[in-house]
């Protein structure tokens, strides 16, 4: 079976970058029931068009539909669900039964995925659900690369398994947290998660109120429930050799910047991947060199540099969650919250005229002339210059820097870009 490569869409925008980056499927949310609110999700209108869009290119479009509804949330559901109705969904990923019910009444031949949030650790949970017309499971983050390849083993062979390969790891079981609620009142498991597993923590004692202890001797505090995130780009055969199919991306609430760094790395991984299965199905091994041990070693020797351009990206430090067993104190990160950003995001390519050599770029942040630049796009581009040349696109005036927010700019280009195109611009003071 393909490989698919699943990416967020949190918006229009977003949904078309991973298109245009190498996505196999898109998964975004409608403007509820979704476990995002905080993402610009989709009203009907874009969805229509963002579907018909993905569609035209060949990408599967999934429709989050995975909180977990109380009862004031049936009945706006079911005439949600009759909205939708006529849209081509490809699937629905699903966390709660009552919701599921829901769906198969008002769209009785949908296709039904079982998101993450309902803790899916075993095979026979996974056949209890398949049972129930579920014909794709999210695995939960706890289990590990062994535990899938056993349950992959008492599958149904049309029973696909869908894992999380990259982005933020939550510190609560699969993402079932009751923090947020407690603290700020905003259910997590409906959407409107504050994160408060991000915050400084610090002790104090009853009789001394006012009189904060670290946790750990640090005096800004402990960020004791602060997940590193996850990364999985060196271990895509595995997964795939362990029974995944869909190789997931986690961030509907992420840049553009950052699904096209992400989601360009992953595209080059999983064809890697895919070139080793194919050998392996046809027998290809002749010698060690060219056995497993010797194309895993190749493929990691790879790895390392789209692991350089995933840093790019605003990240927290890695971590290989459960995969290969419990996490220790490594997975975590208990000095700070914040993200590496090494990297400034600086323009969006528009068009490209072949015949001047500029490029139509919409500004991002501030860039001037002189900066060190370097670019990276869909068709696989990717080099660095120096701004040389740098013109205002209304009046056609040159201008020597551009601090105007989605500012438009005709920008000379030393090597040819595609629309989509992204400019970036290392931090001098990291």
């Amino acid at each position: 079976m393909k490989l698919e490569l699943l990416a967020p869409a949190g918006d229009p925008e977003k949904l078309k970058i991973a298109v245009l980056y190498g996505a196999d499927a898109v998964y975004f949310g409608g403007e509820a029931f979704s476990l995002r609110s905080g993402a610009g999700n989709f009203s009907l209108e874009e969805m229509r068009e963002g579907i018909a869009y993905a569609h035209a290119h060949g990408v599967k479009c999934y429709l989050t539909l995975n909180i977990y509804p109380h009862n004031e949330d049936i009945a706006p559901m079911e005439a949600f669900l009759d909205e939708i109705r006529d849209i081509p969904v490809d699937a629905f990923l699903v966390s709660d039964p009552g919701a599921m019910m829901v769906l198969k009444e008002h769209i009785p031949d949908a296709v039904i995925h079982l998101s993450t949030q309902a803790n899916m650790t075993n095979y026979r949970t996974a056949q209890f659900w398949y049972g129930q017309g579920v014909r794709r499971v999210v695995t939960a983050r706890e289990m590990s690369l062994a535990e899938i390849a056993q349950m992959r083993g008492k599958l149904p062979e049309d029973m696909e398994i869908e894992a999380f390969v990259h982005g933020a790891m939550c510190v609560s079981y699969s993402g079932r947290c009751l923090l947020s609620n407690f603290m700020t009142g905003r259910d997590a498991n409906r959407g409107e998660c504050a994160h408060p597993c991000r915050w400084k923590y610090a002790l104090v004692e009853e009789q001394r109120p006012g009189v904060y202890w670290p946790v750990e001797e640090d005096a800004h505090g402990s960020y004791i429930l602060n997940s590193c995130d996850l990364c999985m780009i060196e271990h895509i055969p595995e997964l795939a050799q362990a029974g995944v199919t869909s190789f997931k991306i986690e961030g509907r609430m992420k840049s553009i910047f950052y699904l096209a760094s992400v989601v360009a790395q992953y595209r080059k991984a999983i064809d890697a991947a895919e070139r080793i299965l194919e050998g392996r199905a046809a027998g290809d091994e002749s010698g060690p060199a060219e056995g497993q041990d010797g194309q895993l070693a190749a493929y990691r020797q790879e790895a390392q540099g789209w692991l350089a351009e995933l840093g790019k990206a605003s990240h927290r430090t890695f971590t290989t969650g459960f995969y290969f067993g419990k996490p220790d104190a490594s997975a975590h990160n208990y000095e700070t919250s914040s993200y590496v950003r090494d990297y400034t995001f600086i323009g969006l390519v528009l068009g490209y005229d072949e015949a001047t050599g500029e490029a139509l770029v919409e500004q991002r942040n501030k860039m001037s002339l002189g900066e060190q630049i370097e670019v990276f796009g869909p068709q696989g581009e990717s080099f660095s210059q120096t701004l040389s040349s740098m013109k205002d696109a209304e009046s056609k005036e040159p201008v020597e820097a551009a601090p105007h927010p989605q500012q438009h700019l005709l920008i000379r280009m030393t090597h040819p870009v595609s629309a989509g195109s992204m400019l970036r611009r290392e931090k001098l003071v990291k």
